[in-house]
């Protein structure tokens, strides 16, 4: 009897190598990641039950970090994720998702970064703050 295995969760770094906040973010997601990574080795010797690990951090997800901005329809979810409320702090001088757009389209630059965004499970922050990060990753590995 075989199983399927589940697909590893998408998490997006949209990054600017120049911004001290975007290393910060990076670096905090690259240990989050292999710390995650080697959590599913030891576990393949043992159990997976969900129970046998109940502090674990973070299922294993895979990073990928891009310098590249978002494409519109990317934008859009992005600013789905994050709420009005926050929209500000993805887009410089937008409140609304028209504005943002719109600040969006007139020059790519209007996007802030580090923004992390965690496709499978409806999560976006705008932010280099490790506890914030920590939060979003951690509350989608509740989801499961």
């Amino acid at each position: 009897m075989f199983r399927f295995h589940k697909t590893l969760d998408i998490v997006t770094l949209f990054h600017k190598s120049g911004s001290p906040a975007s290393v910060r973010a990076a670096n905090i997601l690259k240990q989050v990641s292999a710390n995650a990574t080697e959590s599913a080795t030891e576990d393949q010797a043992s159990d997976h039950s969900p129970q046998t690990h109940p502090q674990r951090s973070r299922q294993e997800f895979e990073l990928n970090i891009t310098e590249d901005p978002p494409t519109s329809d990317q934008l859009r979810t992005i600013l789905e994720y994050v709420r009005k409320q926050n929209i500000s702090s993805v887009i410089n001088g937008a409140s609304t998702e028209k504005e943002a757009l719109k600040k969006f389209r007139e020059s790519a630059e209007n996007f802030k970064r580090p923004v992390i965004v965690d496709w499978n499970n409806g999560k976006a922050v705008a932010s280099d703050k490790e506890s914030e990060i920590l939060k979003m990753l951690e509350q989608a590995n509740g989801k499961e």
